[in-house]
């Protein structure tokens, strides 16, 4: 079985910053792509960034140049540093990777529950 657990999060003024960080583990043979999505209050869920093996990285548009994504392969761990967060940053985060477990081939993507980001004005 694997697991994602995510940790950070809460309550920020518009204008500060927040780091989630999140956590793999269980029956994990290798990560590929690392990566964070975000659910706002009756919106779908979008996508935020990513990360490879490599390192290599990919934003969203909206949150470019405010957020940076980073990850720690031998950790499996990957981390998202949240900078000049305004209100519509406002939503339950997500992170993700695409897994190749030990119990089947293939690589699937796993989830982590969710933590809340909210940013007030």
């Amino acid at each position: 079985q694997v697991q994602l657990v995510e940790s950070g999060g809460g309550l920020v003024q518009s204008g500060g910053s927040l780091r989630l960080d999140c956590t793999a583990s269980g029956s994990i043979f290798s990560i590929d792509a690392m990566g964070w999505h975000r659910q706002a209050p009756g919106k779908q869920r979008e996508y935020v960034t990513s990360i490879t093996t490599a390192g290599t990285t990919n934003y969203a548009d909206s949150v470019k140049g405010r957020f940076t994504v980073s990850r720690d392969n031998a950790k499996n761990t990957v981390t998202l540093q949240m900078n000049s967060l305004n209100p519509a940053d406002t939503a339950v985060y997500y992170c993700y990777g695409q897994i190749i477990s030990t119990t089947k081939p293939g690589a699937y993507p796993y989830w982590g529950q969710g933590t809340q980001v909210t940013v007030s004005s």
